[in-house]
């Protein structure tokens, strides 16, 4: 039970009195914070939730898929990448390996990358995942679909959502990427790509036709899976600053 507070009659003030009457003002504006509750301040949503799709199909071979993972490992804990990771408060990431209709491996559950020992420990799972199959064809549309599931399970609310595909061909089972915009809800989620394109460029026309999406969606180019590593750490650093690295042209 609050005790009522009676305030006493004050007498009509004159110069004499402004030093009592500052006094008076500033206890009772100090009995009212107190007695009005405290509220916190609702924390900022984090500035990015990542989705990362690496390919797993039939085309890439051992040392292909060893240079992969390896490569989005030592991407994650580059220093530049760490870098901008602190620089916009941290992100969400979540990674898993793709080939057929219904083989998708998790290999990194979400975790939020906030300095470089949360980047290592991200790079250090990675590393440590073992390749789920090696027989079957490329399903990007289904890709698409468990990326959209992967996003929806997010911990926390992000000013931005961005799926990562990234593969060396075009989808040859199952439904397309079209169809998977349509059956899944990718509202307000952004899908960039990174194309391994070799000697066929015809998967970076079918990236770049059919799989982009969103607001600022745009296609990395590694030449070979040895160019993997620099392509992959200029892609993250895209998606972590955004439309505002300009730097990139």
């Amino acid at each position: 039970m609050h005790r009522r507070i009676r305030m006493p009659n004050l007498p009509r003030p004159d110069m004499s009195q402004s030093s009592g009457m500052l006094t008076s003002a500033a206890l009772l504006l100090t009995v009212l914070c107190l007695a009005t509750p405290w509220t916190p301040a609702r924390a900022a949503p984090c500035s990015l939730a990542l989705v990362l799709a690496m390919d797993g199909s039939a085309s890439v071979d051992a040392r292909e898929h060893d240079l992969q993972l390896n490569g989005l490992a030592n991407a994650l804990e580059d220093p530049d990448v760490v870098g901008a990771i602190e620089a916009v408060g941290g992100i969400w990431v979540t990674s898993f390996e793709w080939s057929g209709r219904y083989q998708q491996l998790l290999q990194l559950g979400w975790q939020k990358l906030v300095d470089t020992q949360s980047a290592e420990k991200a790079a250090a799972t990675l590393r440590g995942s073992s390749r789920g199959y090696t027989e079957f064809p490329t399903a990007i549309g289904y890709a698409l679909g468990y990326a959209s599931v992967r996003m929806r399970e997010a911990p926390e609310p992000c000013d931005r959502k961005v799926v990562d595909i990234a593969g060396d061909g075009i989808n040859n089972e199952g439904f397309g990427p079209q169809s998977a915009y349509r059956a899944f809800d990718f509202s307000d989620i952004t899908v960039n790509g990174l194309v391994v394109a070799g000697q066929d460029t015809a998967p970076v026309s079918y990236y770049r036709n059919n799989v982009l999406r969103g607001p600022g969606a745009f296609i990395e180019v590694a030449e070979d899976y040895d160019d993997y590593a620099r392509a992959m750490k200029r892609k993250l650093l895209r998606e972590i600053f955004g439309s505002g690295y300009a730097a990139l042209h």
